[in-house]
């Protein structure tokens, strides 16, 4: 017998998603509105723009200018698409409009017009035969063009400044990541968005309206976004093309935003069942002997965990992406002990740097896989005091040699999942050169002028983490046999771990996490304002560093109090991972460099904590068919895990609907896991008891009933208010909807 559909998935309604399949690309469905034109193309003087159908309710826009669009620039997204019309089309038109001429297009319920040479784009309903404008080009009686580009006489490439209209009530959500730690915003709409990578900040030029619609620039180019009271403005430094993409849904359907998005630019693969329970890690396990310990320690403790990771230098030198034979004489041996002692998998670090001393530095350099700089030098920063080159991970060759190390090294001995550090881009991963050097860091440098196979920091640099995961990503699928088609891959056998990622990164064996953050309170409320932004930008896989990366010391009270509350938040997130540099009494001695012997293990936070720890990663163990459901389902429609309230809320509760415009804290430190879990981590010190706003349940939550709290099952009703309740280091302030052994047996609808 067939579950009935619950009235939670009303949410996909404007969206006629039941006649497809994953092996079907198109709709069919006799309710969607065919594509009526294979594209527009607008020859405006020196501009040549295409406007074509792509993608469920979706259109696409590329720019050129003296000549067309070659079709071979950098890209993220797949083409044909997942789902929706217009694959395989190249720069397809049957309309040729002239200057100064109008045109229509429409495709599903999106309508794109061209009007006396400006853009116009319309959501279309059906049932009332009417059309609703959603943003246009922006343009008033006098105002820069909204298509406005400069060319540098030297290079055929432009910079290009886009202008859209806004209006001020107008909310944006997504844009990727900004920095750590004082951004507490879901709502971005005022700010203005550098777009340049680096430690912690993850920027991606992709926004969710609620008006309704989804718009994303398909450029790897630096920049920024403006998001103005009137005008959203795009700005690339370089470019070829233009090319964004947009699609529409009805206002407060972020889900079918996300499925319409993740159509286009490919949908994250289910993990691997190890990785979704307790990761233990720390700056830093410095050799096999303290590895081989440590699992010990978690057998004899009776702990559980799934991966034990191996942070920085353990390599003898940068580039060499294999251990120091002194520090880890036996890999294999190691890798087969902490298997047989926890059952867990290891993963070890790797860094795009290179330095002279390497072993692989002369046959890069040789072969022209190291990026270069403007000048020709090829340095791009300096760490442990000597230069460091990047590799080249835009070259596909460079990829293939950094990958056949990897598997020399550490994949054929057993150690499977690797950790992609630092690789941001332009430099050694920070806003700033001279890494690792404190009086050096604070002068204002500015950042290498670094040039890749692909072309210039400036023009696809914002991609070079993408193709650090892509690297990974391809080894795999070589080696472990598998047949899946790269951007239409559904399970991973493992994944590799990021600090960076692009636009498209989810639909690698890869999760994002969100750098290097500062132990505070204030912090752990912050990395829910981040995590709920880059599940809106597209990217469910994602995580933190639980207790946060740097500034704790586990030897006093105030430490362990925040190690534990950070915990907590931890277990409800797509991944759970400890990781930090911690700070302690004793003396670094060892034979390496930058030794950490402060500890960061569940028993290194008083006994007392230490039993409260294992109540919550047993409760993690638990949690892991719910979790895995919501990967599947992340995988099948794009639906984001963690979600913030506006996501299922904003119809049904106006006070979610305010406090989402205005950046409430108390609505926007609340976020959803999953259909039927409600978290509200504790932000600060010292506090027995919190108060949580519940939202107010609407038709689409009717099946799930009411709110419970987590771990006195007492019930709330229905929402729409404050409720009290006790919140001590062992209760994270959680509420659920439906019935608790159904989220334990991994349910997340109502049968």
């Amino acid at each position: 017998m067939m579950p009935r559909i619950p009235r939670y998935l009303a949410l996909f309604a404007s969206l006629p998603l039941g006649t497809l399949a994953q092996s079907n690309p198109l709709y069919t469905d006799a309710e969607y509105f065919q594509p009526n034109s294979t594209g527009i193309r607008v020859n405006n003087g020196f501009e040549r723009v295409f406007i074509q159908p792509f993608g469920p309710h979706g259109v696409r826009v590329r720019v050129s200018l003296n000549r067309d669009p070659a079709g071979t620039e950098l890209s993220t997204l797949i083409d044909p698409p997942l789902e929706g019309p217009g694959g395989n089309a190249g720069l397809a038109h049957d309309i040729n409009v002239p200057i100064g001429g109008n045109a229509t297009l429409r495709n599903g319920n999106i309508l794109a017009e061209v009007f006396k040479n400006h853009l116009y784009f319309y959501r279309f309903d059906e049932a009332n035969d009417t059309k609703t404008l959603l943003t246009s080009e922006y343009f008033d009686t006098k105002s820069l063009h909204s298509r406005y580009y400069a060319r540098n006489f030297m290079s055929s490439s432009f910079r290009a400044e886009y202008s859209f209209t806004t209006t001020p009530e107008e909310q944006f959500f997504g844009l990727g990541q900004q920095s750590c730690c004082n951004d507490h915003t879901v709502n971005k709409k005022g700010q203005v968005i550098d777009l340049i990578n680096f430690n912690s900040h993850i920027p991606m030029p992709v926004y969710m309206s609620n008006k309704g619609y989804l718009q994303m620039f398909n450029m790897a180019s630096q920049g920024r976004l403006e998001l103005g009271a009137h005008r959203v403005r795009f700005v690339a430094e370089e470019a070829m093309v233009v090319d964004y993409w947009i699609t529409a849904a009805a206002p407060g359907n972020y889900d079918d935003l996300q499925r319409q998005f993740t159509a286009v630019t490919g949908r994250q693969p289910t993990p691997p069942e190890f990785l979704l329970g307790y990761q233990q890690s720390k700056l830093r396990y410095y050799d096999q002997r303290q590895v081989e310990a440590l699992a010990q320690r978690f057998h004899d403790e009776q702990v559980r965990v799934s991966l034990i990771v191996i942070d920085f230098l353990a390599w003898k030198y940068q580039g060499d992406w294999s251990f120091n034979n002194l520090a880890f004489p036996n890999p294999e041996e190691m890798a087969r002990k902490v298997k047989e002692l926890t059952g867990a998998e290891l993963m070890v670090s790797l860094w795009p740097s290179v330095e002279d001393l390497s072993e692989n530095y002369i046959t890069l350099q040789q072969r022209g896989l190291l990026a270069t700089t403007r000048d020709g030098t090829g340095i791009h920063d300096s760490f442990q005091g000597v230069y460091t080159r990047l590799i080249d991970a835009t070259n596909p060759e460079a990829r293939e040699f950094v990958w056949k190390r990897l598997n020399d090294s550490y994949f054929s001995k057993g150690i499977h999942s690797f950790w992609i550090d630092q690789a941001d881009g332009g430099s050694l991963g920070e806003a700033y050169v001279n890494n690792d050097q404190d009086l050096l860091k604070s002068i204002p440098y500015h950042r290498p002028f670094t040039e890749y196979f692909a072309g210039t920091q400036e023009a696809t640099g914002k991609m070079y983490p993408w193709f650090h995961e892509q690297t990974i990503d391809e080894g795999y699928r070589n080696l472990t046999g598998s047949t899946q088609n790269q951007t239409h891959q559904t399970t991973c056998d493992y994944m590799s771990l990021t600090r960076s990622s692009y636009i498209g990164g989810q639909r690698f064996c890869s999760y994002l996490w969100s750098g290097d953050t500062e132990s505070r309170f204030d912090v752990i409320h912050q990395q829910v304002t981040s995590g709920v932004s880059v599940a809106a930008s597209g990217i469910s896989a994602w995580t933190l560093d639980i207790g946060g990366f740097s500034g704790l010391n586990p030897e006093t009270p105030e430490g362990q109090h925040l190690f534990v509350r950070w915990f907590g938040m931890g277990v409800f997130l797509p991944f759970t991972r400890v990781h930090g540099t911690r700070s302690c009494s004793i003396p670094r001695t060892a034979p390496y460099h930058r030794p950490n012997e402060c500890p960061n293990e569940p028993w290194s936070y008083g006994e007392e904590n230490f039993e409260i720890i294992k109540k919550y990663i047993d409760l993690r163990y638990e949690l892991i068919p719910y979790v895995k459901a919501l990967f599947e389902e992340l995988q099948k429609t794009g639906r984001s895990i963690m979600r913030p309230l506006y996501y299922d809320f904003s119809l049904s509760d106006p006070v979610v609907a305010a406090g989402t415009s205005s950046n409430e804290p108390q609505i926007v430190h609340q976020y959803m896991f999953g259909p039927r879990l409600l978290v509200a981590p504790i932000g600060e010190a010292n506090v027995t008891e919190a108060t949580v706003y519940l939202p107010q349940l609407g038709e689409a939550h009717a099946d799930l009933g009411s709110w419970k709290f987590w771990w006195t099952d007492e019930d709330f009703g229905e929402g729409g208010g404050n409720v009290t309740v006790d919140a001590p280091l062992d209760q994270i302030p959680v509420f659920y909807l439906g019935d608790k052994e159904d989220i334990f047996s991994g349910s997340i609808w109502s049968e």
